[in-house]
């Protein structure tokens, strides 16, 4: 979200697992929904997909789905599919897809969200990069 726009939304999915709220972002096509797919299918719950209303309160950021698309995932050559999922969830990582890591062992990074710092992740180009995520997830407090 900018100042210049007044479109309350953010650009992104977000995933969560036992209350630790993971965000994709990136361009389109840069593999959100299906990162999202994915953590969903690995037991996740879907905050929401595609556009996400968000929030900065003293207890952190805050991710809810676009009213009116709870539950919906958008899923490539497949359809909208209606999924498991929660009306809200507090963010406790990042993940940026339309970066892909190039270190093995990458340095901490951080990204600062309407005024909250997470952790940042890029996007991994390998088949183990979603269950690095629910592992990841399952280290942070809740």
């Amino acid at each position: 979200m900018t100042a210049a726009t007044s479109d309350p939304f953010f650009h992104g999915s977000a995933v969560t697992l036992e209350g630790r709220g993971v965000l994709m972002i990136g361009p389109s096509g840069a593999g959100k929904s299906a990162m999202a797919a994915e953590l969903v299918s690995r037991g996740g719950l879907l905050v929401g997909d595609d556009r996400l209303q968000m929030s900065h309160e003293p207890q952190g950021l805050f991710a809810a789905p676009r009213p009116g698309f709870e539950g919906q995932l958008e899923c490539r050559g497949v359809g909208i599919l209606t999924v498991p999922h929660t009306r809200r969830a507090r963010i406790h990582l990042v993940v940026d897809m339309g970066r892909e890591e190039r270190d093995r062992l990458p340095p901490p990074r951080e990204i600062l969200l309407l005024g909250c710092k997470l952790p940042l992740l890029h996007r991994a180009g390998d088949g183990h990069f979603a269950a690095a995520l629910m592992l990841q997830l399952q280290m942070l407090d809740p």
